[in-house]
């Protein structure tokens, strides 16, 4: 999942034929960056930019620089502006660097490798006993069972990783070293993966006040047994516009009355609706919250989402809903698990 930078760097000093075979290295994602003396991006270069440069003229030994161009798309480690990021991809752009605060790289996004890339911490819950699923969670926790070729919990990291989520924790309990030694740092993966320990029951999302610290300023919380194809960075960016302390996501849920429905003001009939159908939104069990939002998930004992979102609302902060229009599954029941080995097969996740 993760693209290499050095892949992707040659210094400005480097000649065109150096450039030539990095850029044949790298087959589909021919793209170089330039590098002067100090590390900084001064450049970028592509196999069409390097013939046009030959057919005028120009030689092999030349300096790449004089082949490169100097207006390239870049963005900055800690002003990601994931709109903008979607408009250049968009736009076909496939390769976009990543430079810290003195215009150095620190990392490419390779939009054929990841969909988005967004600055969002994420929390697993994933300390669940899963009793409804026994005997398949006796010596098995929850998350690991295997949803096709491999573990709900590891879809969903995936996915998490595919829209360019790397910091992630884990709150586990039953079972919970079996998880800590699948996923290990999560390096393999092109992530940092961290764990925290419920030492007693926390509810559906009290274990976050155990994390002492995030690297963004929002924080995506899901349960670990979910199977679902949600659209993150829409999410994200629905959060964001709206400037929400809290998003839920929701699944659309309707009712429909095999009857004509009769609305009244006390005795007095006000209208009638013929087999109506109601819509309501059930909560998904995924969130994004501000990160000053942690503060008020109490140190110690249960505490649940509906809490936590009671609370906020209540405290006048501003909670939205965030509509699933893909696939969402909760698998709680063997039904579930079953329904979940059948659908996985025709899922793009």
């Amino acid at each position: 999942m993760k693209d290499t930078l050095a892949r992707h760097l040659i210094a400005e000093t480097g000649t065109v034929r150096q450039a030539l075979r990095k850029l044949d290295e790298l087959a589909m994602d021919s793209v170089l960056f330039l590098t002067s003396a100090s590390g900084k991006l001064s450049g970028a270069l592509t196999d069409g930019d390097v013939r046009r440069y030959l057919l005028k003229g120009g030689g092999m030994e030349d300096p790449v620089a004089d082949a490169a161009f100097s207006d390239f798309k870049s963005v900055r480690k800690n002003q990601i502006d994931v709109g903008l990021l979607k408009k250049y991809r968009s736009e076909k752009l496939r390769i976009i660097p990543v430079v810290d605060d003195q215009g150095r790289p620190v990392e490419v996004i390779n939009f054929r490798l990841q969909r988005a890339f967004l600055p969002m911490d994420a929390v697993i819950m994933a300390g669940g006993v899963g009793s409804r699923l026994r005997p398949l969670t006796d010596n098995v926790p929850k998350p690991l069972l295997k949803v096709g070729e491999k573990p709900i919990i590891e879809h969903n990291i995936d996915r998490l990783r595919s829209f360019g989520i790397t910091n992630l924790t884990i709150s586990i309990k039953y079972l919970g070293q079996q998880i800590v030694d699948y996923f290990g740092d999560g390096a393999d993966r092109g992530m940092n993966i961290h764990y925290v320990t419920e030492d007693e029951p926390r509810g559906t999302i009290g274990a976050i006040s155990e994390i002492d610290s995030f690297h963004n300023d929002y924080v995506l919380v899901m349960n670990s047994d979910l199977l679902t194809t949600i659209d993150f960075e829409e999410m994200y960016l629905q959060a964001v516009e709206k400037m929400a302390d809290m998003t839920v996501a929701t699944v659309p849920y309707e009712v429909k009355i095999p009857y004509g429905v009769i609305e009244t003001d006390g005795d007095l009939v006000t209208g009638l609706q013929e087999k109506p159908t109601y819509t309501y939104y059930s909560n998904a069990g995924i969130y994004i919250l501000r990160k000053e939002q942690v503060a008020k998930i109490p140190a110690a004992g249960r505490f649940g989402a509906p809490d936590l979102i009671e609370k906020l609302y209540s405290s006048d902060q501003r909670v939205i809903h965030f509509p699933i229009l893909g696939y969402w599954l909760d698998i709680g029941k063997h039904h579930d698990y079953e329904k979940a080995q059948k659908d996985i097969e025709k899922l793009s996740l």
